[in-house]
């Protein structure tokens, strides 16, 4: 017969070794934050069996105890909704019925509701064109004239089942104004391209990619600035998480394997990390591919607070997360009024990462350890050696014996 003896949690001598409290915080602690090496993904176009085709693209990423949700559309001006479960067996329900309605609230959610542990939203809400022909101050604030904006939400979109890519896991969402009198993008597209597979794409900044994450390249191509120096930036809004924005910060590194001269990372951050996370370096590209020589930088504005009828609505983010608004926006610019800019070829390029749990973090490569190695180890061989031979010649010096 087996016996038993009953415990209660307390500081007897039955209490919990730390080992095993550490382990059960971690397993208490969201699985979907945690991390997975490898996740199975699938992309694919959700149909809108009520009428016209409606770009809603679903990137689902299951890991072995938790899902990650990434739900991209052009329904208004383009965004991706981020959910992070701790199950491998959630889903997303779409009711087409609400969310082409005026009032989308409920139209999108993921089930089961209690296993979600992190979710927000970015929507690319308006593209921005400064002339910086008169600006001699590459630090100057504004960059220049600003010209009225172009509403993403205003745009008119490629159907995304055509650009749809099984082998590399990507889509492209491409578009262009649809009241555009000027012409100025009448050979002009802007074109955001999401994929999610987990490896070191093969153009700068090669932002390392992993199983939790998202990735996003943007490039303008072809349009027509109207000015002879434009430069272009990017209205980004996001929900905070509470009353607060998500905050911002900067990592510098001396090591510039993947992006030549770069040794900047920025991260929006949502809450407290473990949480969600969007990266990219400080610099775009106005050739392609992209290299030092065509290298512009990007500069993020702060995070502020914005009304939520100030920007433009996004129908998925209103679906998920009801009438909240809580929102935050921010700019980035790309370029200066010196130097290389979208007018040498009329293209601009730049990406990010998007994605849950810890950032990923690069290390150092072989060549900036080896010089590590060396510009710190020549010194110290320097110095053994000055020893060994102030310890030989003392050693010789004592060894003299005094005639008297």
């Amino acid at each position: 017969m087996r016996g038993s003896v009953e415990c209660t949690w307390g500081w007897g001598h039955c209490a919990p070794s730390p080992l095993l409290l550490w382990t059960l915080l971690l397993f208490a602690a969201p699985f979907g934050l945690l991390g997975e090496k490898t996740r199975q993904v699938s992309l694919e176009v959700i149909p809108n069996w009520l009428g016209p085709l409606q770009n809603l693209l679903h990137i689902r990423a299951v890991g072995t105890n938790s899902t990650l949700h990434y739900v991209w559309s052009s329904l208004g001006p383009l965004a991706v909704v981020m959910v992070a479960t701790n199950t491998p067996h959630s889903t997303l329900s779409v009711n087409w019925s609400l969310l082409l309605s005026p009032e989308p609230d409920g139209g999108l959610m993921v089930l089961p509701k209690d296993s979600i542990q992190f979710s927000s939203a970015l929507v690319f809400t308006r593209l921005l064109e400064f002339d910086s022909t008169n600006v001699s101050d590459t630090a100057a604030k504004p960059l220049g004239r600003p010209y009225p904006p172009y509403s993403l939400a205003d745009f008119s979109w490629n159907n995304i089942t055509d650009s749809l890519d099984p082998a590399t896991l990507s889509a492209t969402f491409q578009g262009h104004p649809m009241n555009d009198p000027t012409r100025t993008f009448a050979n002009g597209s802007l074109a955001f391209r999401a994929f999610s597979r987990s490896s070191r794409p093969a153009q700068p900044p090669r932002l390392l990619h992993t199983a939790d994450t998202c990735q996003l390249e943007v490039a303008l191509i072809g349009a027509s600035p109207r000015g002879n120096r434009s430069l272009f930036g990017l209205e980004v809004a996001t929900l905070g998480q509470g009353p607060d924005c998500p905050s911002m910060q900067e990592q510098h590194s001396i090591d510039d394997e993947y992006a030549p001269a770069v040794f900047q990372l920025d991260q929006l951050l949502w809450g407290s990390l473990p949480s969600g996370f969007a990266q990219w370096r400080p610099v775009a590209y106005s050739q392609k591919p992209g290299g030092r020589e065509s290298a512009l930088p990007c500069q993020a504005s702060p995070l502020h607070p914005a009304l939520a009828y100030s920007l433009p609505q996004s129908p998925i983010v209103r679906a998920f997360f009801g009438s909240q608004n809580n929102f935050c926006a921010f700019n980035l610019t790309f370029g200066a009024s010196t130097g290389p800019g979208y007018w040498d070829q009329h293209y601009l390029s730049w990406s990010m990462l998007l994605g849950v749990g810890f950032p990923p973090v690069d290390g150092l490569s072989p060549l900036v350890l080896g010089i590590m190695a060396v510009a710190l180890g020549a010194p110290g061989l320097m110095l053994l050696g000055g020893g060994l031979v102030l310890l030989l010649h003392h050693k010789k010096y004592s060894e003299y014996q005094s005639i008297n």
